[in-house]
């Protein structure tokens, strides 16, 4: 049995990641900002043969992820999968401040986790992060989105040098059927859903279960560090 912590588990990408853990009677530890999410989430898992604990707390506040790790006790592996949200548009049209709080987020909060988390994680263990297609992948009025998943993509293969023997490996996504979708209307979100599908080379788009796929590899796989998995259905190629 393995121990995992997933930073950013009570949804999308990081509850599909935990609900494939608790197929095995890990122990998982959801760890976020929204204490009502990560119940609903346990709750869901606990009907699995998993056991489950959720801890809520906000990884773009230092300090806060320094208790963490002075509280946690001992990991196998640690998954980073928060932050999915960053403003798009062109530079001159972006909010600066909303900008900042996705870096502070999905970046600082992978980068906080690294140095201050990463002593938690038993030797030949795992930190594996989270990035995106367009950090390899120019696209128009995604400046914020290209520039911090290309940040974290570089920061990783530093990190599997730095933190070694740790294995510190990337997730890289392409577009995903997730709750980060949940607020649009159901019509225009299967139309923007279908038209990506449309142009890629898989002709489908993805969903929460395929990513969680690549995490598992990291995971278990020992000889697989300073990685980046693409799961794009060939975005990247298109």
């Amino acid at each position: 049995m393995s121990r995992t912590l997933i930073i950013g588990g009570a949804s999308g990408i990081g509850f599909a990641v935990a609900s494939a853990l608790a197929e095995h009677e890990n122990e998982i530890i959801l760890a976020g900002r929204n204490i009502e999410k990560l119940e609903a989430a346990r709750q869901l898992l606990n009907l699995k043969s998993a056991e489950v604990k959720t801890l809520k707390f906000d990884v773009s506040n230092e300090s806060e992820v320094i208790a963490l790790s002075n509280s946690l006790g001992y990991v196998d592996n640690i998954v980073f999968t928060a932050g999915s949200y960053a403003p798009g548009g062109f530079l001159s049209e972006i909010e600066l401040s909303a900008a900042r709080l996705a870096f502070d987020t999905k970046f600082w909060g992978s980068i906080y986790t690294a140095r201050h988390l990463s002593r938690n994680i038993l030797p030949r263990g795992t930190l594996t992060l989270t990035s995106g297609f367009v950090a390899r992948r120019t696209l128009s009025g995604t400046i914020v989105k290209s520039t911090m998943n290309a940040a974290i993509e570089s920061a990783a293969k530093v990190l599997a040098k730095e933190l070694s023997p740790l294995r510190v490996n990337v997730v890289s996504p392409g577009l995903t059927d997730t709750e980060a979708y949940a607020s649009m209307d159901p019509v225009a979100r299967e139309k923007m859903l279908q038209t990506a599908a449309a142009n890629l080379p898989v002709k489908v788009y993805g969903h929460a279960q395929d990513i969680a796929k690549g995490y598992l590899f990291l995971l278990d796989n020992p000889f697989v560090t300073g990685t980046v998995i693409d799961i794009e259905g060939g975005a990247l190629i298109s």
